[in-house]
């Protein structure tokens, strides 16, 4: 215990000092580190996705709803702050964010007048500097500083719901996580997901939820923070127990009507891709699918007896069918490079569907669901699959191993995916973290966190951004790192370990001359100093600012050397690095700290 305060008192005496200095940082603070770029968008050949170099990436993330609520902002912004969240989600390797929506919220923020935001703390008290009648100045921030950048200069008054996405939106950026935008429901509710359809509710029709749509898309078209768009959650219905066909369920087949989820889908595509052609285009499935291989249409009367069939349907989980795509396709006129299939699929603790009944086997939940619902999409190459919504509670039982073998063939076979979900408020699952939106549940985070996309040996995470890497805590690596130092070493664990050639295009894909591999690192013997290779006799570690000593003046140099984006000397930087990873990073910072206080008693580590 003494020895974590003797840290916290170190580390405070450290934040007051840079405090002092930040005013005239600041001014020379860079921005280098966050992907400016617009490089980071993606395409389809075949059932797999790629980058701008042709290099095979894998979306692997989880959900974070909120929008989609009537408090018109993404939950949890009550109890954490917004930096702190998403750096945490990025150091523990999500690298995309499924965003719920709904299309009521994006009438307000297009028609110029967003809705407000609640359930939200946002303060910085004071908002300025105070200088006391005896000259003492009380910092900006001294008593409340929460979700700053939420909050309008006053330091107190909320910021509107549309002002509040784009400041996590460029949060996202700053962490090097990527997001996609899911439809929720039309109208803003808690339980809007209950809803059928993608028109209907709360004024929005068809041609209401596409032009918001396109205005999103526009608005971000030269911002590959969000990469694509996830047309409507979950199109569902079942048919009524009539001679006609009901026009309140989602269905897919090549008629026009507007219930028929293919048609609107597609015209939905063209529209995003006319504004941004670069955006990845998800596409759910429906719930209920005719047994067209027995001559049913949509059309056949579901009443006992009269299909001459026990039911003329083959079932799903709302959202989760896509036999569909078989007999029509979504084919915009661009063509389907960007066309991703998203299907949801859940464990027996959701519904006790007829496929959890016996001792089921990955095999089994093939052979009786997964290959001819959505399976064979990936299997046969004709798209990709990212599964919108997976995830559940952690039961020691059927629930966990659905969702454990699940994981493993998404591993296996390359599916993309974002786990269901990050908040804890979700009835029917819960969430991978506790209602302070900061504390992981191991045991869950411990099953979802092999699906994340990492290297094989070295566990670095592998983010979606070109320039920024993953987190802060250096867990985590850029995708251009990934393919210049890991990828033609120890590869990653996409396709379960398989390899990852690049496909050929016109731009190259990095070498790994660009940046040092594992085995190009410098080490203790050939690190450069002043333009000689040094022994490690002559590396002084800790010492930053060459004083000839370790303490914390070295610690707030590397800081702010961090801070600014500026260069420090090369033998600073060689002392400084006292991991030995190759690079000076905010954890040689805490170690060096633990070195100056007595907690280690050498350097390296």
């Amino acid at each position: 215990m003494k020895i974590w305060k003797s840290i916290a008192a170190a580390a405070a005496a450290l934040t007051l000092c840079v405090s002092t200095l930040s005013a005239g940082v600041a001014a020379s603070m860079k921005t280098n580190a966050v992907d400016d770029g617009n490089d980071d968008w993606l395409h389809a050949v075949g059932s797999r996705l790629y980058d701008k170099d042709g290099n095979e990436v894998w979306l692997t993330g989880a959900n974070w709803f909120g929008f989609n609520c009537s408090e018109n902002c993404a939950h949890g912004m009550y109890a954490a702050d917004v930096d702190v969240f998403l750096s945490n989600v990025a150091d523990k390797g999500v690298n995309i964010i499924r965003f719920p929506i709904s299309s009521e919220l994006l009438v307000s923020w297009m028609e110029g007048s967003p809705n407000p935001v609640s359930s939200v703390q946002a303060s910085y008290s004071p908002p300025e500097d105070i200088i006391g009648e005896d000259g003492s100045i009380t910092p900006a921030g001294s008593y409340g500083n929460i979700n700053r950048e939420f909050a309008e200069a006053d330091g107190k008054t909320l910021k509107n719901s549309m002002e509040i996405f784009d400041v996590i939106m460029q949060k996202c950026k700053k962490y090097g996580i990527k997001a996609m935008i899911d439809i929720h429901s039309p109208h803003s509710d808690n339980s809007g997901h209950n809803y059928e359809l993608w028109y209907g509710k709360a004024g929005v029709t068809t041609d209401v939820w596409i032009e918001t749509l396109v205005w999103l898309a526009d608005k971000y078209s030269n911002d590959d923070t969000i990469i694509g768009y996830d047309l409507k959650n979950e199109p569902h219905g079942k048919r009524a127990y009539d001679a006609t066909c009901p026009d309140n369920i989602a269905k897919w087949d090549g008629t026009t009507d507007e219930n028929n989820w293919a048609y609107a889908a597609t015209k939905c595509a063209n529209a995003i891709l006319e504004v941004n052609p670069n955006a990845l285009i998800f596409i759910e499935g429906v719930e209920q699918y005719p047994k067209t291989e027995k001559g049913y249409t949509y059309d056949t009367p579901d009443i006992w007896g009269a299909s001459g069939d026990a039911s003329p349907w083959h079932g799903a989980w709302w959202g989760g069918n896509l036999r569909g795509v078989r007999d029509y396709p979504i084919v915009p006129d661009s063509g389907t490079s960007q066309i991703v299939y998203s299907p949801h699929d859940y464990g027996p603790s959701v519904y006790a569907q007829t496929w959890f009944d016996k001792d089921f086997t990955t095999q089994t939940l093939l052979d009786d669901y997964w290959y001819d619902t959505w399976a064979y999409i990936v299997e046969e190459d004709i798209a990709p699959l990212l599964i919108g919504e997976w995830g559940g509670h952690m039961d020691g039982d059927k629930n966990q191993k659905w969702m454990e073998l699940l994981r493993d063939y998404m591993i296996e076979n390359h599916i993309n995916h974002t786990f269901w979900c990050l908040n804890p408020n979700s009835g029917d699952t819960g969430g991978l973290l506790s209602y302070d939106f900061t504390t992981w549940d191991d045991e869950k985070y411990g099953l979802f966190e092999l699906s994340l996309w990492q290297t094989a040996e070295s566990g670095k995470y592998i983010g979606l951004d070109h320039q920024k890497p993953l987190g802060v805590n250096n867990t985590g690596i850029s995708v251009s790192e990934y393919y210049a130092s890991y990828a033609a070493s120890e590869g990653s664990n996409l396709d379960a370990g398989g390899s990852t050639p690049p496909i050929e295009i016109e731009t190259n894909a990095p070498t790994e001359t660009d940046a040092p591999t594992e085995t190009q690192k410098p080490t203790e013997t050939t690190k450069e100093t002043d333009g000689t290779n040094a022994s490690p006799d002559d590396v002084v570690y800790g010492d930053v600012n060459e004083d000839g000593a370790v303490s914390i003046a070295d610690v707030l140099s590397l800081n702010l050397s961090l801070l600014a984006g500026e260069s420090l000397t090369k033998t600073g930087a060689v002392n400084a690095d006292v991991d030995l990873d190759g690079t000076p990073s905010s954890a040689d910072a805490l170690t060096i700290l633990k070195f100056a206080i007595g907690i280690i008693k050498e350097l390296p580590v």
